[in-house]
């Protein structure tokens, strides 16, 4: 079995939510090992939003929560701490997502924690950074969306602003840490050192605004809200036809011309001046699209769709989630994983999409979004080699939960 090019990299990750726990979970997927300590009553805050819920567990805390050890910890109390700092003694990489200040105040910020471990790497991931005017506001994808102009941009021409159907904001920003951490452990092989990563989903967000932000910042250009078409580019929204919708994008002048002969019979239209460049498509936006949709409304979008793949021109029909995931693409690749799960028996997970061979391989096995507590007497004996007595006696002053299956077996 080939191995995964992050094994033997441990990870103290005291993340929760999102953002952060997408970074982790995108460094076990590559072969860390991933201490989670969590809260010793609740833990993880998404174990608590539970619609949808597995067999009574949050749809939303196995989403990005798989290849960890589960510690619950209980971290106002010294031997919670002292446990902590001795784990990042231990550990390369630490991930936190408190408000900054947070870490400092509890005693394991970057500067205490480097004096003890100075190779280590230490990710802080909040809503706008460890510095500046705001660095104590609290981040939310939702605030996220709004306050960075993707919620502007996004929405109905002529309507109200609209959000992202998923908190997108949270798992760009667990990239850009997961980027951040990788660079840092490449650097750490030739310097010795770690260093202090700061994320914030803000600086991500508006890295998403990518042509529209350069748009305005060069040109001035204050982008609106095209509902699914594209400011730039035309036709690239989703049509009407004589019996639905479908998607089309039409990404550059030789695609517009394939579409106007082959697709709808209409070659006037790819040499008329006002069409034939995508600039010219750009500012004739309202009258191309009323031809185009006229041809449109005459065929069923099966149709439309068979001529475009015929002409090599990009299209697709509009899927629901469930038609998504069960998709012959999703299924050859093996997208969707099957996981053993101890107590909750076969899990389904969208699986890692860094497309590295080992992390397919037949036989892997890939553990499954821990239960509060799952690993905590492991970890703490195999990693910090405390006494099976030690262990039970945290755990009856309440330092440290283990996890216990419910009498009878139901969670």
């Amino acid at each position: 079995m080939q191995k995964l090019p992050l094994e033997g990299i441990r990870v103290l990750d005291f993340s929760r939510v999102l953002a952060g726990p997408w970074a982790s979970m995108s460094l076990a997927d590559l072969g860390a090992e991933v201490w989670k300590v969590e809260h010793i009553r609740g833990g993880d805050d998404t174990r608590a939003w539970s619609v949808p819920s597995h067999k009574g567990v949050s749809t939303y805390y196995l989403c990005a929560n798989r290849g960890k050890q589960s510690l619950a910890l209980d971290l106002k109390t010294p031997e919670g701490l002292a446990i902590a700092r001795d784990l990042a003694a231990k550990a390369d990489v630490i991930v936190e997502n408190f408000r900054a200040g947070t870490m400092e105040r509890l005693g394991l910020g970057y500067d205490a924690l480097r004096e003890i471990n100075p190779g280590l790497i230490f990710c802080s991931i909040s809503g706008y950074g460890q510095t500046g005017p705001e660095r104590e506001r609290p981040g939310y994808d939702f605030i996220m969306q709004a306050e960075s102009g993707l919620m502007a941009v996004t929405g109905p021409e002529g309507g109200p602003p609209s959000r992202l159907g998923v908190a997108f904001t949270d798992v760009v920003a667990g990239m850009h840490a997961t980027q951040g951490i990788l660079a840092a452990l490449y650097q750490r092989r030739d310097t010795g050192q770690g260093q202090h990563l700061d994320v914030a989903l803000l600086d991500s967000t508006l890295n998403l605004l990518i042509n529209l932000g350069t748009g305005y910042l060069n040109a001035g250009v204050e982008p609106g809200r095209y509902g699914n078409a594209h400011p730039s580019v035309v036709p690239y929204q989703l049509l009407d036809t004589a019996d639905g919708q479908f998607a089309l994008a039409v990404g550059n002048d030789r695609m517009f011309r394939d579409f106007c002969n082959k697709v709808i019979g209409r070659p006037d239209m790819a040499t008329d001046p006002d069409y034939a460049t995508a600039a010219a498509r750009a500012r004739n936006r309202p009258a191309l699209l009323a031809q185009i949709g006229e041809v449109m409304l005459t065929q069923s979008s099966a149709h439309w769709l068979a001529a475009c793949r015929a002409a090599d021109v990009p299209a697709g029909p509009v899927k629901s989630v469930a038609e998504a995931l069960s998709a012959p693409s999703v299924t050859e690749r093996g997208v969707i994983r099957t996981l053993s799960h101890p107590h909750l028996g076969d899990l389904r997970v969208i699986g890692p999409a860094q497309g590295l061979a080992a992390q397919h391989e037949a036989d892997r096995v890939v553990k499954a979004p821990p239960m509060l507590g799952e690993d905590s007497a492991d970890l703490l004996q195999r990693v910090l080699g405390l006494s099976p007595e030690r262990i039970e006696a945290l755990a009856r002053a309440g330092v440290v939960g283990i996890w216990q299956p419910p009498a009878g077996g139901a969670l």
